[in-house]
């Protein structure tokens, strides 16, 4: 109903629809300018283009119609995920809060993240139906999409025999590095100017970019930089004070320890892991985008009693839209320490949260919640 009742305006709204139109018309990405995503989506953006005939409002319908398709099949694969945890009552009754979420929150058309969620659900998914082959498939249309559900392969190494997980694995990571192997033997400058455009963005929107003092967003500079391939590794902002490696080790040694502690094996162990999983690494993460919280509302909705699912997502939604586009488009940089501690403190919460039901034994925690 929003697709067809809102002006194109009020669709693309505060998101970056425009921004991936000028990337379409650039020409082939990889090949004739780098770009700061894995290459699907790319690839799909160009194509969209030309099928739009170069006409930007037919453009952006299309891309917005294909997130809507990519946020039912979300609700659908959360909906499979909640039947196979619960009776079908406590299924239905999150599968409503999951869409009315999605209905209500604009980043899902905003940006092209809901593709790479609905990998990372459909790889969890079939992982946990010891579909393994499909699982790695998936998790590679997902990485290939966009990094983060790499974070799921976690899951098939804690829950899994070890020759499974090393099958997902394989075809997950193998597919990936055969899709960027094929596209450095077609350009390599380019290749490797896209894969190294995220380390030389620096921190933003985190506590590390509070510390180094980078009050900016994740965004790089002028699409028309992209024909150059050394502006991709061109620094910005201000370099870290505390190093990467350092902090990158530390968490790395703190999610090992989980990693070894976990007791139960059940498939709702899995999604709280998950979601242990993803707290550990955002907490580490120099960059933070207000959207990545599409990928976290269906894991906490899972992996949770209703009320306290409901509380994590309704603050985490708050104080995402505090940030962008209440405060940021607004240009009050000034007030960006707000949103980020509190999203901070948010995420420990939920690391702490994910950790009690992930690490007791048999889920007592979550199944005293559940009753």
């Amino acid at each position: 109903m929003s697709l067809m009742g809102l002006p194109l305006e009020g669709l693309r709204g505060y998101g970056d629809l425009i921004h991936f139109y000028k990337l379409a018309g650039l020409g082939r990405p990889f090949i004739d300018y780098w770009v700061e995503f894995p290459p699907l989506f790319p690839v799909l953006n160009v194509f969209l283009k030309q099928l739009s005939g170069g006409q930007e409002h037919v453009y952006n319908y299309l891309l917005i119609t294909i997130l809507s398709f990519a946020q039912a099949g979300n609700l659908v694969i959360f909906g499979k995920l909640a039947l196979k945890f619960f009776g079908e009552t406590k299924a239905n009754r999150i599968g409503w809060i999951y869409f009315a979420f999605l209905l209500g929150l604009s980043y899902g058309w905003w940006y092209f993240d809901p593709i790479a969620v609905f990998a990372m659900l459909v790889g969890l998914y079939w992982l946990l139906e010891g579909e393994d082959g499909r699982a790695g498939f998936a998790l590679a249309a997902g990485i290939l999409t966009k990094w983060f559900p790499a974070l799921t392969l976690a899951v098939a190494w804690r829950f899994r025999p070890i020759r499974r997980a090393l099958l997902v694995t394989v075809i997950a990571i193998g597919t990936t590095a055969v899709v960027f192997a094929i596209l450095f033997l077609l350009s390599p400058e380019m290749t490797l100017a896209s894969l190294t455009s995220q380390i030389s963005k620096g921190s933003w929107e985190t506590v590390w970019a509070l510390l180094d003092g980078n009050l900016s967003t994740g965004n790089f500079g002028s699409v028309w930089q992209r024909f150059d391939p050394a502006t991709a590794s061109l620094p910005q902002g201000n370099p870290p004070v505390v190093p990467p490696v350092l902090m990158l080790a530390l968490f790395l040694g703190l999610g090992g320890w989980l990693f070894s502690r976990m007791k139960d094996r059940s498939d709702r162990s899995a999604i709280s892991f998950l979601g242990l999983t993803w707290s550990i690494f955002l907490l580490w993460s120099p960059g933070w985008s207000p959207q990545w919280i599409l990928y976290l509302l269906p894991i906490i909705l899972l992996s949770m009693p209703v009320t306290r699912g409901i509380g994590f997502s309704l603050n985490l939604i708050f104080v995402s839209l505090l940030e962008w586009p209440i405060l940021l488009s607004r240009g009050r940089f000034d007030l960006l320490w707000l949103p980020i501690v509190i999203r901070t403190m948010l995420l420990v919460l939920l690391a702490v949260a994910f950790g009690r039901v992930a690490l007791s034994r048999q889920g007592e925690d979550h199944l005293r919640g559940v009753r």
